[in-house]
């Protein structure tokens, strides 16, 4: 953190500022605003899953609009007096003052780092323009409304077997085209399971995602073969929005889905007072996931400030 000795009004000096208004911040937020904690939340407004129609998996809450389930957030945290802003975090100095990209500042006793992550696609033609709809990456999020289709697995990894062997759960016609990835690099395992699995293996670059009728319809290789499909999944490059952590300093460790920091239980990292939830803490925090864990976060930080507080009380 580097050092700013701007002056902070008392209407812009907060008990927790949230960084993130997605499933994790809006939840910590939630917790503190009925802690009775003045409480900010910065929101970016770029969530990871804005690009599908739906969410699943959350219980009372399947099948939902992801913007839908947002909007109804903010509703919620609003009516415990926290406030939200839509703008961007550029900087955290020392004291937890927390610059804006908009030109203000605010300080924080406690903050909480919800910023997420962002997914990059392999540059296929064709393939961002249907990913979340056709083209998809978690079977648990959407493999029931297209169970029973003709499957594609892009490969982009040996670990691209994985997710073949797993969306076979939901159907029985699964493709898995190598693309990148070749053939000495499949284990012998890995071909066992995929034989045992029903599932065919196709060599060579994929250059291309068919569409027809704004529908998939299937993947045409380097060669020019094609090959029908009614849905494509793909592992994207995720990539952790950790700058914020990295500029205060935290620990991080490095994964095979990018460096993300060094938590407790609750989500406290390696600098004392600063909290990370959601995807900024680890790549597999589903929406439901997301939300427990600012949660914990929230009740975490409202608990650890009282106790705080009232041993400077008993000092005095």
């Amino acid at each position: 953190m580097t050092q700013n000795n701007i002056h902070i009004s008392d209407s812009d000096s907060y008990e927790v500022v949230v960084v993130g208004g997605g499933a994790a911040g809006l939840s910590a937020a939630l917790v503190l605003g009925r802690a009775r904690r003045r409480t900010l939340v910065v929101d970016a407004g770029e969530p990871r899953n804005a690009p599908a129609a739906h969410m699943q998996g959350y219980l009372s809450r399947d099948g939902m609009s992801p913007a839908d389930f947002l909007a109804v957030g903010r509703e919620e945290i609003a009516r415990y007096g926290v406030e939200l802003v839509r703008d961007r975090v550029v900087d955290v100095t020392e004291g937890f003052a927390v610059e804006l990209a908009g030109g203000r500042t605010v300080r924080a006793r406690r903050l909480v780092i919800a910023t997420g992550l962002k997914d990059e696609l392999p540059e296929v033609p064709g393939l961002a323009e249907r990913f979340g709809r056709d083209v998809l990456h978690c079977p648990y999020c959407h493999g029931w409304e297209v169970r029973d289709r003709a499957f594609g697995v892009l490969a982009t990894s040996p670990l691209s077997v994985h997710q073949a062997l797993i969306v076979s759960q939901w159907s029985k016609d699964v493709t898995l085209f190598l693309h990148t990835v070749s053939e000495e690099e499949l284990s012998d395992d890995d071909l066992r399971r995929l034989a045992a699995a029903g599932v065919k293996v196709v060599p060579g670059e994929v250059a291309e995602v068919l569409a027809d009728d704004d529908r998939l319809t299937g993947v045409r290789l380097a060669d020019g073969t094609a090959h029908e499909r009614e849905v494509l999944f793909v592992a994207p490059r995720a990539v952790p929005q950790t700058d914020l952590l990295r500029r205060l300093g935290a620990e991080l460790v490095e994964t095979p889905f990018g460096a993300y920091p060094v938590v407790d239980e609750t989500g406290l990292t390696t600098v004392p007072g600063v909290w990370s939830a959601g995807n900024a803490r680890g790549f597999a925090e589903q929406v439901v996931n997301a939300a427990a864990g600012g949660y914990r976060a929230g009740a975490t930080i409202n608990g650890e400030l009282l106790m705080k507080d009232l041993d400077a009380a008993v000092r005095v």
